[in-house]
C-alpha cells in the first residue's frame, strides 16, 4: 500500500510541476517535464531487482522503442494544432498514438519473442 501511494505522489508531483511550469514564461517546459523518467525508474526498480539483468535490459531496449508513439502523439499535435480545436487535436493525436503502440507491440512479439 505504501508503494502505491508513493507512485499516487509522484503522479501528483508531476501534475502540479506541469501546472506550474505552463504559467511560466518559460511554458515549453511543460512538455519536457512528462520525459522525466519518474515512472520508469519505479519500473526499472522493480524489474531489477524481481528479475535478471538482461530482463532489465530488454524493459529499456523496450522503453527506448516506446519513444515512437510518443514521437507519432507529439507529430500529430504539432500539425494538427492549428488546424483543430483542442479537443480534437488531442483525440486524434491520442488514437495516433495508440495504434502506433499497438503496431510497435504487435512487432515487438513478432520479432523479439520472450
Amino acid at each position: 500500500m505504501t508503494a502505491l501511494a508513493l507512485k499516487a505522489a509522484i503522479g501528483a508531483l508531476v501534475v502540479i510541476i506541469i501546472a506550474l511550469v505552463s504559467k511560466s514564461k518559460s511554458f515549453y517546459i511543460a512538455g519536457m517535464v512528462p520525459l522525466f523518467p519518474s515512472f520508469a525508474l519505479i519500473a526499472h526498480y522493480i524489474v531489477g531487482t524481481e528479475r535478471s539483468p538482461a530482463d532489465l535490459r530488454t524493459t529499456a531496449l523496450f522503453g527506448l522503442w516506446s519513444l515512437v508513439p510518443y514521437a507519432v502523439y507529439l507529430a500529430v499535435v504539432y500539425v494538427l494544432s492549428d488546424r483543430l480545436a483542442l479537443w480534437a487535436t488531442l483525440s486524434v493525436a491520442t488514437i495516433a498514438w495508440f495504434l502506433a503502440a499497438g503496431c510497435l507491440l504487435a512487432l515487438w512479439l513478432r520479432f523479439h519473442p520472450s
